[in-house]
């Protein structure tokens, strides 16, 4: 197994941080025999490595459990463990009142490989001392440091080189260059093969000025400094050393295009899998599989390893999900020989594909269009172009039939009994700071709704 736990090394903080401030949270310890820091019971994680292996001794614990209904919420790539315990905590806590007297809940919280760059807060989630502290700029804090450590192991002396690049932020397009390849190594896409080489994305293959240039005018766009201390810089004519925010943006990025791929393995080759073989077990047992960002992700592709004609995943619901609105279509609309990565499989799912989105979402809204394009026209790359859209922005797209609800009439009128729907979430995911936006904000009472609607387990 590789890299088990890999990236949760780092202590951002306490399960004890509970949501009191909306009503939402249950304070760890609060009551027995419950897992530390989660306030519903009975709770257990599945773990996982990079390569989709999961810790048996963890697959047995759910496979014990006593229960009717089983949660599975798989958390996004911008998380440490403890960030991920304290959401599961925030966003299970409502459950226990929302269902119906013949359900009888378990909750599993997933837990995968991932990481976190520190500087980007998570509303409710962090406290001013979990943070990067303030004056850091384009520099990488201590925390983000050890996380990226942690991700690509191995690697010290590139990430001692481009930790120091981002500090001095000097003048000079040698030294852009050297960043750009140092990225381009960490990211692995100097290793694809040149008959593959069209897919790796632009990003890292056009010219690095130009890249840096448009993500720090993104950074901008999004309400966050793009060039440290010494303000935009290039972005509003001025020198290089103004651009260094778009290339720590750049170095996020690839730490993206990696987790992009280890999502996808996570849930095919390991969720997957383990969801099967717990239903040969427990064939009554029903599974509602719930994921944020990269976790969207992580349980959508699990949706692979489920056997045509089975019927234990019951729901799916995808909270800001960070791949594409095209996944589940039979024909792009762009290239109507080939469908999405997903096409179809929303039919193995015993009820609904529910995708809740935001506009106010900046990192799927700017963001992931800049990392997910494959074209090679820079020049455009801050124009929105709906072929790279997130599933998490803007909702299913170009699946004839999929209905486009508010969230207001969903909690009013339910979900589809099957097949993917679009339910705005806007009016609640709303908050966060730059440069993500509200990406995080999930953990609201109106979206444990939704997943208990999509579920057919209210009262």
């Amino acid at each position: 197994m590789a890299d088990i736990g890999g990236g949760f090394g780092i202590g951002a903080g306490t399960a004890a941080g509970s949501a009191a401030g909306n009503g939402l949270g249950v304070a760890a310890g609060k009551r027995p025999g419950l897992a530390a820091g989660i306030g519903v019971g009975p709770y257990a994680e599945l773990t996982f490595d990079s390569e989709g292996d999961v810790d048996r001794v963890t697959q047995g614990a759910v496979a014990r459990m006593e229960a009717t209904d089983v949660l599975v919420f798989a958390h996004g790539w911008n998380s440490d463990r403890s960030t991920a315990t304290r959401l599961y905590d925030r966003f299970f806590a409502p459950f226990p009142g929302l269902v119906g007297s013949g359900v009888r809940l378990g909750y599993v919280g997933v837990v995968w490989p991932s990481m976190r760059f520190s500087d980007e807060p998570i509303p409710d989630f962090d406290a001013p001392g979990a943070l990067a502290e303030p004056g850091f700029g384009t520099a990488l804090d201590p925390l983000t440091r050890r996380a990226l450590g942690e991700f690509w192991p191995g690697r010290q002396a590139e990430l001692d080189r481009v930790a120091e690049l981002l500090e001095e932020r000097p003048e000079s397009t040698a030294a852009f260059i050297e960043f750009g390849a140092l990225v381009r190594e960490l990211a692995g896409v100097d290793a694809v093969p040149a008959m593959v080489a069209p897919a790796v994305p632009a990003i890292f293959t056009d010219d690095v000025l130009e890249v840096c240039r448009v993500l720090a005018r993104a950074l901008v766009t999004a309400g966050a400094p793009a060039g440290g201390a010494d303000g935009p810089g290039l972005v509003a004519g001025g020198a290089l050393r103004g651009l260094w925010g778009g290339a720590k943006e750049l170095l996020r990025q690839a730490a993206y295009y990696k987790m992009k791929k280890r999502a996808g393995v996570v849930g095919e080759r390991g969720l997957g899998p383990v969801l099967a073989q717990l239903a040969a077990d427990r064939p009554a047992l029903r599974f509602h599989l719930i994921g944020h960002s990269f976790g969207a992700r992580v349980v959508s592709f699990a949706l692979r390893a489920v056997p045509d004609g089975a019927r234990y995943v019951k729901s799916v619901t995808l909270l800001q999900g960070a791949f594409s609105h095209y996944a589940f279509a039979d024909r792009l609309p762009h290239d109507r020989r080939n469908g999405g990565a997903l096409r179809g499989l929303q039919r193995r799912v015993d009820g609904p594909v529910v995708a809740c989105h935001s506009p106010h979402d900046s990192a799927l809204r700017l963001f992931y269009p800049l990392a997910s394009r494959m074209a090679g026209d820079s020049a455009g790359l801050l124009g929105f172009d709906e072929r790279w859209g997130a599933i998490g922005h803007d909702g299913v797209q170009a699946v004839p039939g999929a209905p486009r609800l508010s969230l207001d009439t969903a909690l009013r009128q339910g979900v589809p009994a099957g097949g993917c729907v679009s339910v705005d979430a806007g009016s609640v995911v709303r908050r966060g700071g730059a440069p993500s936006g509200a990406h995080s904000d999930i953990c609201h009472e109106e979206l444990a709704r939704v997943v208990v609607a999509a579920g057919r387990m209210g009262r």
